[in-house]
């Protein structure tokens, strides 16, 4: 049998040199939920997440970040179909999700090629499993091996996580300590060999050092398996050290995604600046404090349900901000001096370029600028023969992009 880290076959491998096409691809993504009537509100539904688009290569970190409300676990939840969304598309490997019926959907779930990690490990995991079948649990879905073969998959996984077998594949959730519960949850998760992992809010109840090593754990796992990982995060700064790129919601819509340097050093939304600025791991000195960007208590209120969404809680929102335009531009920033730029190439291995992105409630149509390029990966044999190498390829990919914002160059001169 071979190990968990047995690379892809070769054509497989050839295939993803080829492909321009990321792994995950999502476009015009909406999704609302039901909401009951109360004494202030009628029966309806509240909008969850409004045309949102994000893709996701083989062997990339991309983060989604944003505060509690944001959408955030909705997005992950409907990419793996816990949600169905109203509208758009959720393209994995070519193939929309969205689309699938039930029985096509649980086929795929069994799969195992997708996988989600929840946020809380002591209440995903079954109290009276142990460790070691607990990590095989998923397996036991596919069917498709002998119990022996599953538990020397867990013990693969477990090894893999830095948790030796014999030590804690006999303890139960409630013998080990939270950090050492994450990284069963992680080992849980990778024991399919999947091609991507949803992870959600992977180290927020954990401390410094827990953090940093399950954070480590992401970043070798998707190096060391050609695994696309998405993270699901409020805090920038767990996001700074392994993403590639970054994306950021509020309240449903994405206002910001582009490579993880140059979106911390140039934000060019105010609300990203507002994160960057509240985050002390990630904000520069000579930037402005987060109450220099919060909108004056004193201001009259704002209607918060027209024009830019952002603009009851922005410092420089005016009378335009109440209007809003049918289509929602993003537009690739202009390039910034050839050290930042050449900073970030060498963070994330994205060259930027000016690509124009429209998004409407439908699709998402994007008019690419030449040269753009970003990670693909290939799993091919490394030297010893045991794990693979990651393989950069060009793939056209947007740019730093984000809400068209009219007094951008306003707040951005205050900014720095």
């Amino acid at each position: 049998m071979t190990d968990i880290l047995t690379p892809l076959p070769a054509a497989d491998a050839t295939r993803s040199r080829a492909a321009p096409a990321p792994l995950l691809d999502i476009a015009g993504l909406s999704v609302s939920y039901g909401r009951r009537a109360t004494s202030g509100r009628d029966a309806g539904h509240d909008r969850v997440l409004a045309d949102v688009g994000l893709s996701v290569a083989a062997g990339e970190i991309v983060g989604v970040i944003g505060e509690t409300g944001s959408g955030k676990t909705t997005l992950a939840r409907a990419t793996v179909g816990l949600v169905r969304p109203e509208t758009g598309t959720i393209r994995f490997e070519g193939r929309d999700l969205s689309r699938l019926s039930t029985r096509e959907l649980r086929d795929f779930r069994r799969s195992g090629r997708v996988q989600y990690m929840f946020q809380d490990p002591l209440r995903s995991q079954d109290p009276e499993l142990t460790v070691r079948a607990i990590v095989a649990e998923p397996l036991a879905a596919t069917g498709a091996l002998t119990r022996r073969e599953r538990v020397a998959r867990a013990d693969e996984a477990l090894a893999l996580v830095g948790l030796d077998p014999e030590t804690f594949g006999g303890r139960t959730p409630g013998q080990i300590s939270g950090g050492q519960r994450q990284r069963v949850s992680l080992a849980r998760s990778v024991v399919t060999r999947p091609r991507l992992l949803l992870s959600d809010e992977p180290v927020s109840a954990l401390d410094a050092s827990n953090r940093n090593l399950v954070l480590a754990l992401l970043d070798r796992l998707r190096r060391e398996l050609g695994l696309a990982v998405v993270v699901i995060s409020h805090d920038l700064s767990s996001l700074a050290g392994i993403a590639d790129r970054v994306a950021v919601l509020y309240r449903g819509r994405l206002v910001e995604e582009g490579p993880v340097a140059r979106v911390l050093e140039y934000p060019r939304h105010p609300y990203t600046a507002l994160l960057t600025a509240s985050a002390p791991s990630v904000r520069r000195e000579h930037r402005l404090l987060p109450a220099q960007l919060r909108a004056p208590a004193d201001r009259e209120p704002r209607q918060d349900d027209v024009g830019c969404v952002f603009a009851p809680r922005c410092r420089f929102a005016d009378p335009e901000c109440d209007t809003e335009p049918d289509t929602v531009s993003f537009v690739a920033t202009e390039p910034e001096p050839e050290t930042a730029v050449a900073a970030s190439v060498t963070a994330t291995g994205v060259v930027t370029a000016a690509d124009t992105v429209t998004a409407t409630a439908a699709s998402v149509a994007v008019t690419p600028a030449p040269a753009t390029t970003a990670n693909s990966v290939s799993r091919t044999p490394s030297a010893n023969g045991t794990a693979p190498d990651r393989t950069h390829t060009p793939t056209t990919r947007p740019a730093h992009r984000t809400v068209a914002c009219h007094h951008a160059a306003t707040w951005r001169e205050n900014l720095t």
